[in-house]
C-alpha cells in the first residue's frame, strides 16, 4: 500500500505555519481541520495551513509538500490508532474505538490518492472555501519530471 510522507526542499515550512511538519512524517489531507471555517479564519499562517497545507499524523503539524511512498500494515495500523486519538483529543470524539472508523476513512482516502503514483511522487494540495464547504485540488509531480536543476541549492563549498 501506498501513502505520503512529509518532505521539505527548504526551510519555508518553519515560516508559514505555526506548527510544521516533521520531514519524513506520515500525511493525509487534513482538510476536516477546516470544515467549520469561515473566511474571518483564514488570517496569517491559520490561511496557509488551509491553503495548501498537509497534515502531519506524527506532530499534527502543516507541510506544503509530500510524496509518494509504501506503507507496512503495523505502520498504518499505528497511524489509524494515533489519528484516532487526535479525533478525540481535539474534535471531541466520544472514544477511540468510536472514532477508528473515521480515521480508517481518513487514511483510505489518502491511499487512493497515492494509489496510482509511482513512489517519490510529489503532492501539492490547494483548498477554497465553497457554498458547499472546503473543496480541495490535489497536483501530483512524478520523479521523472523533477531534475535537480529545479530546486534552489544553498550553501558553500568553501565550508
Amino acid at each position: 500500500m501506498l501513502l505520503a510522507r512529509a518532505i521539505h526542499f527548504d526551510e519555508s515550512d518553519l515560516n508559514v505555519f505555526h506548527s510544521p511538519a516533521r520531514t519524513g512524517e506520515w500525511c493525509v489531507s487534513g482538510g476536516f481541520e477546516f470544515s467549520n471555517w469561515s473566511e474571518a479564519d483564514l488570517v496569517g499562517k491559520a490561511r496557509q495551513a488551509f491553503a495548501n497545507g498537509w497534515l502531519g499524523v506524527e506532530t499534527f503539524g502543516r507541510v506544503t509538500f509530500v510524496a509518494v511512498t509504501r506503507i507496512e500494515p503495523a505502520e498504518l495500523d499505528m497511524l489509524t490508532r494515533r489519528l484516532a486519538e487526535h479525533f478525540v483529543a481535539v474534535y471531541g470524539a466520544p472514544s477511540v474505538e468510536a472514532a477508528l472508523p473515521v480515521a480508517e476513512e481518513e487514511l483510505r482516502q489518502m491511499a487512493e490518492l497515492c494509489a496510482d503514483h509511482a513512489p517519490n511522487t510529489v503532492l501539492t494540495v490547494a483548498r477554497e472555501l465553497t457554498g458547499a464547504g472546503v473543496r480541495e485540488q490535489y497536483r501530483f509531480i512524478e520523479a521523472s519530471d523533477a531534475g535537480l536543476d529545479q530546486f534552489a541549492i544553498h550553501g558553500s563549498l568553501d565550508d
